[in-house]
């Protein structure tokens, strides 16, 4: 096994699970945007060819009306809306 400490500076946690949601659609909490965070961290140093895995347990439901999400717009850009059009079969 492999086990290290990685120190979560300041507001990461909160700048991961906010980017998390608005590039890759993964709704987590804080805890969950820290895990990423490190996971992260350490794929930056990890050997090539190595194979990580981060688990994000917590949902970002609970953070909905906090400012950890009141930075995301509820409705779609017309960006993500093209997007969504191309797989009809999901719309809803």
């Amino acid at each position: 096994g492999y086990d290290e400490y990685v120190p979560i500076p300041g507001d990461a946690a909160i700048q991961m699970s906010q980017m998390l949601a608005k590039t890759q659609g993964i709704f987590t909490g804080i805890s969950g945007g820290a895990s990423m965070y490190a996971a992260v961290e350490m794929a930056k140093k990890a050997p090539e060819g190595s194979v990580l895995v981060a688990m994000l347990a917590d949902t970002g439901e609970r953070y909905l009306s906090t400012p950890l999400f009141a930075s995301i717009s509820a409705d779609m850009s017309e960006e993500e809306l093209e997007i969504s059009k191309s797989t009809p079969s999901f719309q809803l």
